[in-house]
């Protein structure tokens, strides 16, 4: 309430010294050399890909098993989505398949570190470079995560994030991000989000209005130092789930990250088998207990994209599957039990 009471003293409520402050600590903390604070992490994507160059004619490789901001983006700048199954055990991009997906066309690739898990980058980046792609980290569900030693998002060409409000950084409304260690792309990106300008009234390409309110960002900086913290809670929750729901028949638990790698579990999403994943969410339901399923329907599935009849088979048997359970920093050991209890119970 300070931090909010402050912008509202100061009356600076766009572009103004929250916003520069917040890109400087969350560059430093990412470990990035340029952070572009946006309106959200879609128009993150979006400003990343036109930054890029990539447009009308253009195919961009992703993943169908996310959701649809990731393939509305690439549609959204005229360039066409690949989708590329996913794996079983990650529920990210299969990188055995996605090869055979590049064709002359292809000009960029867009990895999802899906429900907070991070994608193999540097597997993903030698293939990239080796066919000369671009590659936009989708870290919108992955604030903090780190493989191989550095932060997701931070390996690509460029990396976009999300503060909407149920991310592990959150803000109190829309809010998103852009990273990159190149300054042209930083340059552009920044240009796009301020109507294609360097400074006002000078407009030199067609851009759009997509900057952080100064109220989001004081926000932001209230909460960016307690991100580990709370990021570290999600993985003792996760150990905890683990536990308590190892050995029950029907249910897949998220696999193991490799050593040295860190999840953020922005979801704790469990496998459901044999058909029974729609019945053991209407039982917690009625015990008091949320859970959500992400996702419904593959991207492949959607009405947008129906009309090109693909088939992606592990994508699609995981929207059938997947559960994902009450997961937050501070949740409790007791919550945990009571949660796991009524699993247990339902899939006895």
């Amino acid at each position: 309430m300070q931090a909010i009471e402050k912008v509202l003293d100061e009356a600076a409520f766009i572009m103004g010294s929250e916003v520069k402050r917040l890109e400087q600590e969350l560059a430093e903390y990412l470990g990035t050399k340029h952070a572009i604070t946006l309106n959200s992490g879609t128009d993150a994507l979006v400003i990343a890909l036109l930054a890029a160059g990539i447009g009308h004619g253009d195919e961009v490789i992703t993943t169908p098993f996310t959701f649809f901001a990731t393939a509305e983006a690439i549609s959204r700048v005229g360039a066409e989505p690949v989708f590329v199954d996913v794996d079983p055990l990650t529920y990210n991009l299969d990188l055995d398949s996605l090869e055979a997906a590049i064709t002359p066309r292809t000009k960029a690739i867009i990895p999802v570190h899906l429900f907070g898990r991070p994608l193999d980058m540097e597997r993903l980046m030698l293939l990239a470079r080796r066919c000369g792609l671009i590659v936009i980290e989708d870290t919108a569900q992955a604030f903090g995560a780190e493989t191989g030693g550095r932060k997701a998002g931070t390996i690509g060409d460029m990396g976009c994030y999300s503060f909407f409000p149920s991310k592990n950084l959150g803000a109190y409304g829309d809010g998103g991000l852009l990273v990159t260690d190149d300054p042209g792309l930083a340059e552009a990106a920044a240009m796009l989000r301020t109507h294609g300008s360097k400074r006002k009234y000078y407009n030199e390409r067609v851009g759009f209005n997509s900057r952080l309110d100064e109220i989001q960002a004081a926000i932001l900086r209230v909460k960016l130092p307690y991100i580990e913290t709370w990021n570290e809670g999600r993985r003792q929750a996760a150990a905890r789930y683990r536990e308590l729901l190892q050995d029950i028949p029907g249910l897949v638990l998220p696999g193991e990250v490799p050593s040295g790698d860190k999840q953020v579990f922005h979801q704790y999403t469990v496998r459901v088998l044999n058909g029974r994943r729609d019945a053991l969410q209407a039982g917690l339901a009625e015990a008091g207990i949320s859970s959500y399923v992400y996702y419904p329907l593959p991207l492949h599935r959607l009405p947008v994209y129906v009309g090109h009849n693909l088939v992606f088979p592990l994508a699609e048997q995981l929207s059938q599957e997947v559960l994902s359970l009450p997961i937050w920093p501070q949740i409790s050991a007791e919550v945990q039990e009571h949660i796991a209890g009524q699993v247990r119970r339902l899939m006895g």
